[in-house]
């Protein structure tokens, strides 16, 4: 189970106390459209149950279109530079690439719970924007995560991530997901 037990001396002997994972997705750029926000707010929501969640945005560099190799390379190494500011030494870093590893819900869930067993309680998943992640970040990460050798609009790809760290959390709780 992914809550760790804190033991306070009282009184009358010991108490316990939870507490919970810590799970940021830290990703470049807003979500402009509504129906994504809701989707999100909806996750966040039903996660709070199980983690502590944070959402960081990044701010998104303009592309301009037919851009050169070397400008979509500034672009991401800016978009990276945003994204590393906010992950701290101590955080478990799960970045979202193509090239990464593609797991299936359980063994998502499993590889959640069992960093979460082994002390590792601060954990981000980090999203690119449109020209993905630059090589500072996949650098930084500790293991990359695919969802699909197809390509997602990042907003897009927020709500699947959170839809699937809500299903982990579920199969860690052994607890029906059929949605």
């Amino acid at each position: 189970m992914v809550r760790y037990l804190q033991q306070q001396r009282c009184l009358n002997g010991y108490e316990e106390r939870a507490w919970m994972m810590k799970i940021t997705i830290l990703c470049v750029g807003k979500i402009k459209e509504e129906f994504y926000r809701k989707a999100v707010a909806e996750y966040q929501k039903r996660l709070s149950r199980y983690c502590k969640l944070e959402i960081i945005e990044a701010a998104d560099e303009k592309t301009p279109d037919q851009a050169s190799p070397a400008v979509e390379y500034n672009i991401k190494e800016k978009e990276g530079e945003r994204l590393l500011k906010h992950i701290r030494e101590d955080t478990y870093v799960i970045a979202l690439a193509i090239e990464g590893k593609m797991p299936d819900s359980l063994q998502l869930s499993h590889s959640i719970e069992q960093l979460g067993l082994t002390g590792k309680s601060n954990i981000a998943f980090v999203i690119g924007g449109s020209l993905g992640l630059s090589k500072q970040v996949l650098h930084r990460a500790d293991e990359l995560l695919s969802f699909s050798k197809m390509t997602f609009p990042h907003q897009l790809m927020r709500v699947i991530l959170l839809e699937q760290v809500y299903r982990s959390f579920r199969i860690i709780h052994h607890e029906p997901y059929h949605k």
